[in-house]
């Protein structure tokens, strides 16, 4: 939640350091036309940010630790090492829960180097 608060201030800091800035460097502009504008600016980021909050709340998909819980299926069989196809990629993985044949969802648990530890996902059959 704190997190969030600080991303909406991040986006509005622009929005208040210009109301200051036209206030103090442009005596001549009123205070009071200052302040609509910046009204004007910060609703303007609100609506964005109603937007895109989606983007804004969801976690970094980056790296390989991204993989862990992520479903992938069997392409080379897994005796206990094999290939699997995870977001359209070929990883060498190792099944922990015994042998999964080609064709079968499984779940990764862990990443290890360039390598897969993968569990078979009970929940579904075959998958190719």
């Amino acid at each position: 939640m704190i997190r969030n608060v600080l991303k909406l201030l991040a986006l509005l800091a622009d929005e208040i350091v210009i109301v200051a800035l036209v206030i103090i460097f442009l005596r001549r502009v009123s205070a009071r036309l200052a302040v609509i504008v910046g009204g004007a600016l910060i609703l303007f980021n609100l609506f964005l940010v109603k937007l895109l909050w989606g983007t804004l709340k969801k976690k970094a998909e980056v790296g390989a630790e991204a993989l862990i819980g992520e479903k992938a299926v069997v392409v080379e069989d897994l005796n206990p090492v094999g290939l699997v196809k995870v977001k359209n990629e070929l990883w060498t993985a190792e099944c922990i829960s015994g042998t999964a044949r080609r064709g079968e969802k499984v779940r990764i648990v862990q990443v290890k180097g360039a390598k897969l530890l993968v569990e078979k996902d009970d929940n579904a059959g075959k998958f190719l």
